[in-house]
Parts: C-alpha cells; sequence; structure tokens
C-alpha cells in the first residue's frame, strides 16, 4: 500500500511535471521568449524560482521513497539551467524511484522515519511522514511549479497537473 502511495503516485506527478514543463518549453519557443524567463520566474521575491521548484519536487519523490523503503536518501545536484536539463532531472528521479524493490515498503507504514525539517531532526512514522510531509511536500513544488507556468501563459489545466491530458 505504501508503495503505490509514494512510488506509484510519485512518478505519476514527476510524469506529469515533464509534461507541463515540455508545454514550457514550447510556449518559449512559439513565442520567442527566452527561457530563462520562465525558469527563473518567481511567483513573489521571497519564493523560489520555476528551476528550484522543479528539482525541489525531484528531491522530495526521491528522498521519501528512499526513506520509506528504509535507504538513506541520495542527493542530486542542484546545476540544472535549461528544460533539457530539468527533463534529465526528472527522468533521474522517476528511475531512481522505480528502483526500490516493493518488498522494501513492507513495514514503512510503522518504520520510524527520521528526516531534517526546519533546521531540526524530525521523526514519525512512515504512514504519517508519507500522508502529512512527504506528499503535501511534493505537491507544493508542483503547484507552484503550475502556477508559475500558468501565470506566464502556458496553455495547461487541471488535466494537465493531475497527469491525465
Amino acid at each position: 500500500m505504501i508503495h503505490a502511495q509514494s512510488v506509484l503516485a510519485f512518478d505519476r506527478s514527476l510524469g506529469a511535471l515533464a509534461a507541463i514543463l515540455a508545454k514550457a518549453e514550447a510556449h518559449c519557443a512559439a513565442g520567442k521568449i527566452p527561457p530563462e524567463a520562465l525558469l527563473q520566474f518567481r511567483l513573489y521575491p521571497d519564493m523560489f524560482p520555476l528551476t528550484r521548484q522543479v528539482q525541489l519536487a525531484c528531491d522530495f519523490a526521491a528522498r521519501a521513497c528512499a526513506r520509506l523503503a528504509g535507504e538513506p536518501p541520495r542527493s542530486f545536484p542542484d546545476t540544472e539551467t535549461s528544460f533539457a536539463e530539468l527533463q534529465d532531472r526528472i527522468r533521474t528521479a522517476r528511475a531512481y524511484i522505480a528502483g526500490f524493490d516493493p518488498a522494501r515498503f513492507q513495514d514503512a507504514a510503522e518504520r520510524v522515519i527520521t528526516f531534517p525539517a526546519g533546521g531540526q531532526e524530525m521523526q514519525m512514522s512512515g504512514a504519517d511522514f508519507l500522508s502529512i510531509f512527504a506528499t503535501p511536500q511534493l505537491h507544493f513544488h508542483l503547484t507552484t511549479a503550475y502556477n508559475i507556468l500558468r501565470h506566464n501563459g502556458v496553455v495547461i489545466g487541471k488535466r494537465d497537473y493531475m497527469g491525465a491530458a
């Protein structure tokens, strides 16, 4: 159950993110908009730009799945500066989470997960970690990326966000 709620659900979300980024790149090409205009766009000065939102969505998916599988989370360098590099990061994150054997999630709901949050170390059950920390974090960054693109005129909708378009 936890495997489906994490690996399978997060893979679908990252796939949707890849699809909306492809539409954003096409939007830039069609409108002769420099890609950096979208990649570095923020909804508000104290928020991260699109590039960082994508990186964080990938990180939360990958690190959550690793922790739920009882593995130390892998670190990804934050070096992406183009749509192509962000697509590579999404592909890498998706391949990483797909590599976790479902059997590793057998006791994940009860497993105590220790993770950093807000400058301190937190602990909670795997079920709580997934439902009240990891999934909301992933969707916060995915939603913010979606909103940046929508605000800038990329033609995407709820079906795109849900991975159904």
